[in-house]
């Protein structure tokens, strides 16, 4: 009976509470925090990206017009450059350390503004050295020529030999051209400190600053440390469009002959320009005669250097009709080469779908499409890089 008793007590449950260490219910509830805070940071950012990745693209869609017949009066189509006429490379004729610079690139300045000046101490020195040399000489003038007169004077009524006389018209005369003397070193003195102030030779702007306050600037740049020019500057009146033109397509292009320029930079933009001057020259080796034309009006988005396309055109009584039958067009900002190919995209289940076409002839900021798409589809308008095929968009 004993032994029964000592099993069924050993099979008792102990109900004690387990003793846990001290701290470890917080570090539980920290795991349990910082846990919750990465997933819902998760969450959040999967959404963030998720909206960017889906996030569709605005455009505006512009209709394939049908036109019945198009007249045209281009005659040749070249390339060239915009070029200030009028462009300068501003120096010093002196040479010095650049103390004062006073314009950016981009300022406009007049003509004989005083845009830079160099270090001009030792000149100024010279010509307070020359002025003080010529009130010396001027002093002595007056001496020279009270006794001039006073011996010349003595001289005539016989009081006086001719040889003394001589000798005071000597000093007189000497007095003269020493009084020349000084005032030629005072006057090349003004001159070295013009020299010293760099001033604008014309109304322009400035393109380019060439040196900064602190260096040598020489006339020609005589070594590495030195400066030549200090700024470069164009007159902005002055720009035109400098194209070459085939030595047998040059026949075609007239003085004054009107012409239509379309900057690379604004496609969309075109400019009326005119022939001003055929070079009576031609490049050898191109094969070319350098043409520059001239912009009856332009803006402040024209600037020097610039790639342009010039088309030049017959007189508004030589237009010549180029096709009898209709035909479509496009914008050209419409259009854009994708691996090689021209394309432009049409809308369908607010996806942009890519359609390759055939390009034609460009009228003005329309381009004639040969096959693709058909009269009346509507494509977007203005495509950007964000544009390709399958992209979700939504229609303004």
């Amino acid at each position: 009976m004993e032994t029964q008793k000592a099993d069924l007590n050993s099979l008792k449950i102990d109900r004690t509470e387990e003793k846990r260490p001290p701290g470890r219910n917080k570090k539980i509830i920290t795991r349990v925090v910082i846990t919750i805070i990465l997933l819902v940071g998760i969450f959040l950012g999967y959404n963030y990206v998720n909206t960017l990745l889906h996030k569709k693209e605005e455009v505006r869609l512009t209709a394939v017009t049908l036109q019945a017949g198009s007249y045209s009066s281009a005659v040749l189509n070249a390339s060239g450059y915009v070029v200030a006429q009028r462009k300068a490379a501003v120096a010093s004729k002196g040479t010095g350390r650049l103390i004062y610079l006073g314009v950016v690139e981009g300022d406009r300045v007049k003509k004989d503004q005083v845009i830079a000046r160099l270090e001009d101490n030792d000149i100024k020195a010279q010509l307070d050295q020359s002025k003080a040399n010529l009130k010396i000489v001027e002093a002595d003038l007056k001496d020279a020529e009270n006794f001039y007169n006073r011996q010349k004077e003595l001289y005539s009524k016989g009081l006086s030999s001719q040889q003394e006389f001589e000798t005071a018209e000597a000093r007189y005369n000497r007095t003269l051209a020493t009084i020349d003397l000084a005032e030629a070193q005072v006057l090349a003195s003004e001159v070295g400190m013009e020299n010293m102030l760099i001033r604008a030779p014309f109304d322009g702007t400035v393109l380019t600053k060439n040196a900064d306050v602190g260096e040598i600037v020489a006339p020609f740049g005589a070594s590495t440390t030195s400066r030549a020019a200090v700024v470069t500057m164009a007159d902005m009146t002055s720009l035109q469009v400098e194209a070459d033109v085939s030595e047998s397509n040059i026949e075609k292009i007239l003085l004054n002959q009107e012409s239509e320029i379309v900057l690379d930079a604004y496609p969309d933009k075109s400019y009326p320009g005119f022939v001003d001057k055929i070079v009576p020259t031609a490049d050898r080796s191109k094969a070319t005669v350098l043409v520059k034309v001239g912009f009856k009006k332009y803006d402040s988005r024209v600037l020097p250097e610039m790639s342009a396309k010039v088309t030049f055109l017959a007189a508004k009584n030589d237009k010549i009709k180029m096709e009898e039958n209709p035909i479509l067009l496009v914008p050209s900002s419409s259009i854009v080469t994708r691996k090689g190919l021209d394309v432009v995209y049409v809308v369908k289940d607010n996806k942009a779908v890519e359609i390759a076409v055939q390009l034609g002839r460009k009228f003005g900021e329309n381009v004639e499409i040969i096959s693709g798409i058909d009269a009346g589809e509507n494509i977007i308008a203005n495509v950007t890089e964000k544009i390709k095929d399958g992209v979700e968009v939504k229609v303004l």
